[in-house]
């Protein structure tokens, strides 16, 4: 043992004393807790945290902006191997590593690297595999220094530093993969957009594409406006475990000598104007122009939490390979499993298709078995492989009544959707918000219904699908809110919303915006009803105005795609598509004619 090494481990002693004094954990469990030193391993055997067959050590580094913010990152390698030996880097960075747990305290009797991303270590048996796992805390969380900044700047570079920290290691092959879901995700996209050249492949699971949309839709806040930082406020603040070192205690304590980290974290984020620089600098989608990282998607189209807002966009500025399984899940790993035991996303062998696509991209191993580039499951549950996504048979533009409405909000708030402006972070957001008693009423034709109005389409002659991205386009009277809502709706009234989004209209005049990415199957005989009214929904926090707004010259850009065209791939039903159609699905009357085609036909 050189001197470093040993002042080290004498001053780690001291230090396990004193807590063992003070009523901690058995000498023998605290001193194989922590390494002593980033470069001394402690195995499963020594510490149960530690995955089987992997080494832990910690490891320090400087983030790349030079702000003078330092890093931490929790290391798993392979431990039959030498401590030399140079492997594949899989890296994860995110707000959710802390050792005491992912978003809140989790009760463990010492100190460990989070188990966060165990069903992938285990799963996909990394260290068998001989990879290596680097967990890396983003500014402000866990061991690591510094102000959350809320995917800007300060956190791309963090990203930076950990990807080019990674390859530059010993122990790396100097390939770098990363991995992720929900917020972890997000970093494995501004890994993508950063065109790092030693990142080679990026798995993102149930991202957020820009993440403007998370907290507002079009200047209208959502609920979680404020509850989403105050929940990351407290993620960084969690109390390290008390037998964590020296340094990651200082660091994890932060915020406790620079207060104004948590507290310019909430006025940052609550910019309405997506045109800011603030919400530029975090444009996902944008940034991804010209990128070429190999990636692996995953995305629920009725996903409740990451949304499919600017999904279009960011695939169709990436150039480089793509894979995904897009469905009708709610925010789930590829590898979940419901309390029945089925998988949630449906399709089965994630991790090794995982696996075929990192050696593939990481070690340069063909794959034997051929994975579609897409696999998506349907609205009716049926999967389909397909190049990319989306795929179009006809594109048109359909023209849609003129109407007025009165921007009164429809119905108060209730308690429930008051709670969800509280505690509301990636991973523990509402799962579902059923269609109120007020929405179903509102979406009720008749004489009296002043809160919106009515398109209906021509019945479908044949099952089609609609896909991409709808657009809608209308010209308002005054200013208020508008809220557009897109409904599958079957002969006898039976209607199930699938799409919708708001505004502000800030001003009377022409305004466009995007709905969510969608994937919803018509069978013959549906029509598509399209609804234009006061925001009625408890996902946004709007003021209604009260104005009566008349609506004129709306156009809703549809694509198209032709369901014969459908080649078959492996999956089953995903188990939420079911909670979902059971929530959002009501009946309507008095289904007026059909004033636009639901057509695949490209002779329109």
């Amino acid at each position: 043992m050189n001197l470093r090494k040993k002042a080290s481990a004498v001053a780690a002693a001291g230090a396990l004393a004193t807590t063992l004094a003070a009523g901690g954990l058995p000498a023998a469990a605290q001193a194989a807790s922590a390494p002593a030193a980033d470069d001394t391993p402690i195995t499963h055997e020594e510490n149960p945290r530690v995955p089987e067959g992997a080494a832990w050590t910690q490891a320090y580094f400087p983030s790349s902006d030079g702000s003078g913010v330092v890093l931490h990152a929790d290391v798993l390698r392979p431990a039959n191997l030498p401590s030399g030996a140079r492997t594949p880097v899989i890296l994860s960075v995110g707000p959710y590593f802390a050792h005491a747990g992912q978003t809140g305290p989790e009760g463990w009797d010492r100190v460990g690297p989070s188990a966060r991303f165990q069903d992938f270590v285990d799963g996909a048996r990394l260290m068998a595999r001989g990879y290596t796992f680097v967990m890396v805390d983003l500014r402000g969380f866990g061991g690591s220094t510094g102000c959350l900044d809320w995917v800007g700047p300060g956190e791309q570079a963090d990203v930076r530093a950990a990807i080019d920290w990674a390859a530059s290691r010993p122990w790396s092959t100097g390939k770098v993969g990363m991995y992720g879901k929900s917020y972890d995700a997000v970093t494995g996209l501004v890994g993508n957009d950063l065109k790092r050249p030693s990142l080679k492949a990026v798995v993102a699971q149930e991202p957020v594409w820009n993440m403007y949309n998370y907290l507002f839709s079009n200047r209208v806040p959502r609920p979680n406006v404020t509850g989403t930082p105050l929940a990351y406020n407290s993620i960084a603040t969690m109390p390290p475990m008390a037998d964590d070192s020296d340094r990651y205690k200082a660091a994890a304590e932060y915020e406790n000598s620079h207060p104004e980290c948590l507290s310019d974290n909430l006025t940052n984020n609550n910019n309405p104007d997506p045109n800011s620089a603030y919400w530029r600098a975090r444009d996902l989608a944008a940034h991804a122009r010209g990128t070429s990282t190999p990636l692996f998607v995953t995305q629920g189209f009725i996903e409740p939490n990451t949304k499919p807002e600017d999904i279009e966009e960011y695939l169709g500025n990436h150039h480089g390979r793509e894979r995904g399984w897009l469905g009708q899940w709610e925010h789930v790993r590829g590898n979940d499993t419901d309390a029945n035991g089925r998988l949630s996303q449906g399709r089965a062998g994630w991790f090794d298709e995982v696996m075929r696509f990192y050696d593939q991209y990481l070690r340069g191993v063909q794959p034997s078995v051929t994975d579609p580039a897409y696999a998506v499951e349907d609205s009716l549950g049926h999967w389909r492989a397909q190049r990319t996504w989306p795929v179009t048979t006809t594109s048109y533009d359909a023209r849609l009544s003129s109407g007025r409405y009165v921007d009164d909000g429809s119905a108060p708030a209730p308690a429930a959707s008051a709670a969800n402006r509280g505690r509301w972070d990636m991973e523990r957001a509402p799962r579902i918000e059923p269609l109120s008693g007020a929405e179903k009423d509102a979406a009720k034709r008749s004489d009296t219904a002043a809160s919106s109005f009515w398109t209906w389409s021509t019945p479908a002659s044949r099952t089609l699908r609609l896909t991409a991205t709808p657009r809608i386009t209308l010209n308002a009277s005054t200013t208020g809110n508008v809220m557009v809502r897109l409904w599958d709706v079957a002969p006898d009234g039976t209607a199930t919303m699938f799409d919708e989004n708001v505004a502000l209209l800030q001003r009377k005049g022409r305004i466009s915006f995007d709905l969510k990415g969608t994937d919803w199957t018509f069978q013959r005989g549906h029509r598509l009803g399209v609804q234009i009214g006061t925001i009625s929904s408890n996902g946004w926090w709007d003021v209604p105005s009260g104005h009566t707004v008349a609506v004129s010259g709306a156009r809703l850009a549809l694509d198209v795609l032709d369901a014969r065209s459908d080649v078959p791939t492996q999956g089953d039903r995903s188990p939420y598509l079911d909670q979902y159609l059971a929530a959002y699905t009501t009946t309507l009357t008095d289904v007026g004619p059909g004033t636009f085609p639901l057509t695949a036909s490209r002779d329109r």
